[in-house]
Order: structure tokens, then C-alpha cells, then sequence
């Protein structure tokens, strides 16, 4: 058995780890370990010319949702570093406040990112609650688009409100970077979004997605590949069928990607241009974005 000593030395190890990672948030932008300066002008780097046309499934859509605006619900990643929402909320600004932001509170606290990425029990009961908002928020305002957006460990809070919402509860969920396993059983969230789900994966996140999830696990406890660096892989009685299939679309990053921003780092898709012109359109509702976005 390991030593007290060792204990902690390896603790400190992963701690090290993880604030290295939260300080990435700072150099994509983002969150409470930047200054308090003035947040980063979208880069006037040329953006490609290729245009894609992103092809997606809007039954729930009115003129009564789009005069009223989107509704997005943000659930960021461990240790409440709100890198992820002030992002968002960033973007948002620059877009006119084209949709309005819901920022889920579910943290054990600032800066607790091994509790929070270590306790599934929480998660659960966090993702409990947080579809019990969702659905309270969509009686008062039915026909409302509404977008579930998650960054890291926040996407294993967001999969568990996804298990229990009814079928069609939201129009969309966009998972950043999750930090859970490559095996996790998505399907109930699949259907409990009209237009499926989205998911950002880049294997170049190989420091919070790699080495950390390797040494303490991945929040939904297994040592194994991330679904945020490898994708969702779920196999025998969690495999997908062919329409579960088609609700599943996973983005892995690529060189293109990079002039937004977007290096492939952990939190390089709090990037302002990343975010304006592959997330800003999903949960928009807009099928038209700029750039080569990669299925």
C-alpha cells in the first residue's frame, strides 16, 4: 500500500495539473485567471474561404422562439473557474446579445477541481436539478429554443440532465471537451434533444484529458480515454443505433481550426472567434458558418 507521503506527493501532482490546465483558460481569454483587462478582440487573422454549410434538424423552431431568443444553459468545468460562461458571454456581446445565457451554478467550490471532477454522486444530482430547471424555465416560456452548452467535467452534469429529461425536452446539447469516458451511455441524451448533439473533441488534450483523467479517472469514474480527446465510442448494450447515430456529431479539431484561436488545447474553444463561428451558430439555430467544420 502507498505511503501517506506518496499519497500526497501524487495529489500534488494532479493539483499541479489541473491549475496548470485552469491557466490555460487564461491564455485562450477566458476566465478567472485573467487579468482585469480588457477581454481579447476577435483576431483579424483572414478566416478560409471555404463556407460549410451545417446541416441540421429544426422541427421545434417558431418565429415566436426566434423573436424571444435562444435560451442557453452553460455548465462549466471543474473548479468554478466560469472560463467556459465568460466566454460565452463575451461572444454573446460582440453578437448584439443574440441569445440570452443561463449559467448553472454546480461547483463544489472555486478552484475544487478534484472534487469536482472526481465525484460522479454530485454530478448526478447536480444534473438532477439542473433538469428540473430546465424544465420549469420551459413551462413558463414554451416554444423557446433552448440549448444545453458544457465545458470538461460540466458535460458529465449536462449527460446526466440529458438521462432525465423526457424525449425533445431541448433543442440541442453542444458538449466542449468532456471529461468523461469514451464509453459513456449517451443515448438518453440524444433523445432528449431535438437536433442531437454536438460534441468538440481535440487529441491534443493531452494534459487535462490525458494525463490527468489517466491518474485520477475520468469524472464518471473509469481510467480509460476521455470522450473530449477521443470521442464517444460506446460499445455492446450502450452501442448506437443508426438513428442514435445520425443525433451524434463529434468535431475533432484540426489545423483549420487554428486561426480562431483554437490550438487544441483544453481550453482553446473558449477562443472569441471559435466561439462565434462554430458554437455562437449551433445555438443560434443558424445553418450557415464560416470555416471547415469537421464531422
Amino acid at each position: 500500500m502507498p505511503t501517506a507521503q506518496v499519497i500526497r506527493t501524487m495529489k500534488s501532482i494532479v493539483w499541479f495539473s489541473l491549475i496548470a490546465g485552469g491557466l490555460g483558460a487564461a491564455v485562450a481569454g477566458a476566465g478567472p485567471f485573467r487579468s482585469r483587462g480588457a477581454m481579447p478582440q476577435p483576431t483579424q487573422t483572414a478566416q478560409p474561404t471555404q463556407t460549410i454549410v451545417h446541416r441540421t434538424l429544426c422541427p421545434d423552431w417558431s418565429p415566436r422562439a426566434k423573436t424571444q431568443g435562444p435560451l442557453v444553459w452553460v455548465i462549466d468545468g471543474a473548479g468554478d473557474l466560469k472560463g467556459c460562461s465568460n466566454a460565452l458571454s463575451w461572444a454573446n456581446m460582440i453578437a448584439d446579445q443574440s441569445i440570452e445565457i443561463s449559467v448553472f451554478p454546480w461547483s463544489h467550490g472555486y478552484r475544487r477541481l478534484y472534487k469536482d471532477q472526481t465525484d460522479m454522486d454530485h454530478a448526478r444530482l447536480q444534473g438532477q436539478r439542473l433538469a428540473e430547471s430546465i424544465l420549469e424555465r420551459k413551462a413558463r416560456e414554451p416554444g423557446r429554443r433552448v440549448v444545453v452548452v458544457a465545458h470538461s467535467a460540466g458535460c458529465a452534469v449536462a449527460l446526466a440532465a440529458g438521462d432525465a429529461l423526457p424525449i425533445g425536452a431541448v433543442n440541442r446539447f453542444v458538449l466542449l471537451a468532456p471529461s468523461v469516458s469514451t464509453g459513456y451511455d449517451i443515448r438518453p441524451t440524444l433523445w432528449s434533444a431535438s437536433e442531437g448533439v454536438d460534441v468538440f473533441c481535440s487529441k491534443k488534450d493531452w494534459v487535462a484529458l490525458g494525463f490527468v483523467t489517466r491518474f485520477i479517472g475520468t469524472t464518471d469514474r473509469f481510467w480509460s480515454a476521455a470522450a473530449g480527446r477521443w470521442g464517444f465510442k460506446p460499445k455492446g448494450d450502450h452501442a448506437l443505433a443508426e438513428a442514435e447515430e445520425a443525433r451524434l456529431r463529434q468535431h475533432f479539431w484540426t489545423e483549420n481550426m487554428a486561426w480562431t484561436g483554437h490550438t487544441g488545447g483544453h481550453h482553446g474553444m473558449h477562443s472569441p472567434d471559435f466561439v462565434l463561428t462554430y458554437l455562437m451558430p449551433l445555438m443560434t439555430g443558424e445553418v450557415i458558418i464560416g470555416g471547415p467544420l469537421k464531422h
